[in-house]
């Protein structure tokens, strides 16, 4: 049966209107991803292969209209489905671009990430407070992992926002508002318009990232339901209206690679980027990998992270009391205080009695675990695969922040606690300024010496756009110089004597070991920039005219 209880409008508790200070901070934390991600955007070239793999991609899409099954220097399928992509051309069909440029391709990872603080501001102030969302809004703003991922084009952001708006439908839904006393009431439950936004969350996430997009938040969701021993809201959850909105979304590229006979691209989808990672077949990291990500990636954000997820996990019993407050003054010494401190910031969830205020409610509560599970879910699960990435991590951030300022402020009824909240302030601000001007300067140091801009300028004022061109004996991804080329050059195998008619592009070094080998292939450019140095050859005379 599709239908749930519908709550009762009249019976919902009307939050008092924001004054202006806590509006100026929403609107603050706002304006802050928005500086940091979009700020000098464009201003790095396009030199990471990950990166310029998708780029090439979008190209195709983009300058060649290929939408579903664009290729990589002709032969090479997608890495990763098209959500990100197709989310790229249509900024573009919006803004009449025809032709992709760094500052383009980032655009959509930037917009995600501003959507993702975005989503964070509103379940925070809907199911924390006001000052907690503007400081939840902070810390997501100034943590670097997420400010780092939110300026490459790739589609680990499209993926972290998919996820997020998925776990928030779900505590929309689970932890509607109007039930009495805040409580999550099993017979009382959110619209169901809510069910399927998680849905489709779920397959859009499988459309930005693969399978993995709607598995992790759908077993962080079961985990949580089975540990509030409410193992039947997944019947409610799982009809047949929201799994079919979840299979159709999630299929519906993977059904035209089918339909279409593009079995290449199922290969790669589902054979080396899915199980192929998870399983070792492109490399194989420690489980302990992800200690120094876990909690140096945004320091210092993710220092507080475990004790957060920890305090969240932990909840009062009803007959917890609230402690004395602090007395005037000195306070008087203890020798057991300093062991009194380490329990309130690790146990702050016993420090107020259930109900004293909206942080205690029985339905944030329920908010930031779902939020602490997810967090180990992730964890738990990218620990166990054989390949790992820091970029894994990234989804948990939006989530991550709501449970950490969740845990800030509940501390900051405590005189220690207000100190940390003003230092954690402090520390966002001081983040996101330094994230303002580090990070720009940082893509731009990074790339001096690797990018193929200009000797992709050199080449293209050499060989003309009909001509043919070659690759021989490129032991890396090409894709950082065929962004740049605008064109296809196939790799050539076999002896370098017997390349084709036209022009071949050859590492400077490989040309050294095996130019008394080709006589016939004449070399023409070497090129200035780009690691490695490029010696372009020419077999025959050229054909058709040069253009810059």
């Amino acid at each position: 049966m599709e239908s749930s209880a519908a709550p009762d409008n009249s019976a919902r508790p009307r939050r008092p209107p924001l004054r202006w200070s806590q509006r100026l901070a929403l609107a603050a934390a706002v304006a802050a991803i928005a500086a940091v991600s979009l700020h000098r955007l464009g201003a790095a070239d396009v030199c990471g292969a990950n990166e310029a793999v998708e780029a090439v991609f979008l190209q195709q899409m983009v300058e060649h209209g290929r939408l579903l099954f664009p290729l990589e220097n002709g032969v090479a399928p997608m890495y990763k489905p098209p959500l990100f992509h197709w989310t790229a051309v249509a900024l573009d069909r919006l803004a009449g671009i025809h032709r992709v440029t760094a500052w383009n391709l980032r655009l959509p990872t930037a917009l995600y990430a501003i959507a993702g603080v975005i989503l964070t501001l509103a379940f925070a102030l809907d199911f924390l407070s006001p000052n907690a969302a503007a400081l939840a809004g902070l810390i997501l703003a100034g943590s670097y992992q997420y400010v780092e991922n939110a300026r490459i084009g790739r589609v680990d952001m499209t993926l972290a926002f998919c996820e997020t708006l998925a776990l928030l439908a779900f505590a929309w839904w689970y932890a509607p508002r109007g039930a009495p006393a805040d409580n999550p009431d099993p017979a009382r439950r959110g619209p169901d318009s809510l069910r399927y936004l998680l849905a489709a969350a779920l397959g859009l996430g499988v459309l930005a990232k693969g399978p993995v997009g709607a598995m992790l938040p759908a077993l962080a969701i079961a985990i949580f339901l089975f540990a509030e021993r409410r193992p039947r809201e997944i019947l409610r959850l799982a009809t047949p209206g929201p799994v079919a909105t979840t299979v159709i979304l999630g299929a519906s590229w993977y059904a035209a690679c089918l339909f279409g006979r593009r079995y290449g691209f199922l290969d790669r989808q589902i054979g080396s980027e899915n199980f192929g990672r998870f399983f070792g077949a492109l490399g194989a990291m420690p489980p302990w990998y992800y200690v120094k990500p876990l909690l140096f990636n945004s320091v210092p954000f993710s220092l507080l992270a475990p004790a957060a997820v920890y305090a969240a996990l932990r909840w009062p019993t009803a007959s917890a009391q609230p402690p004395p407050p602090d007395p005037p003054g000195r306070p008087r010494q203890n020798p057991l205080s300093l062991l009194a401190s380490l329990r309130m910031m690790f146990l702050p969830a016993l420090d107020a009695p259930r109900g004293a205020d909206p942080l205690a409610a029985p339905r944030t509560r329920a908010a930031v675990r779902l939020g602490a599970i997810f967090y180990l879910t992730t964890l738990v699960f990218f620990s166990i695969a054989a390949y790992k990435r820091r970029a894994y991590l990234l989804p948990v951030w939006p989530i991550l922040a709501v449970v950490i300022a969740w845990w800030i402020e509940r501390l900051a009824r405590r005189r220690a606690g207000r100190y940390l909240r003003i230092g954690t302030l402090a520390a966002a601000c001081v983040m996101i300024a330094f994230n303002f001007f580090y990070l720009p300067g940082k893509e731009v140091r990074d790339c001096a010496n690797d990018s193929f801009r200009a000797a992709a300028a050199e080449i293209n004022r050499v060989v003309g756009p009909a001509e043919p061109l070659y690759l021989y004996r490129f032991e890396d991804e090409p894709a950082p110089l065929l962004f740049y080329l605008h064109r296809t050059a196939p790799r050539i195998s076999g002896k370098l004597g017997d390349a084709p008619p036209g022009y071949v592009l050859v590492p400077l070094g490989v040309w050294r070991q095996l130019k008394g080998q080709a006589l016939d292939l004449r070399p023409v450019l070497t090129t200035t920039s780009g690691r490695p140095r490029l010696v372009l050859l020419r077999r025959g005379a050229a054909y058709a005219a040069a253009t810059d």
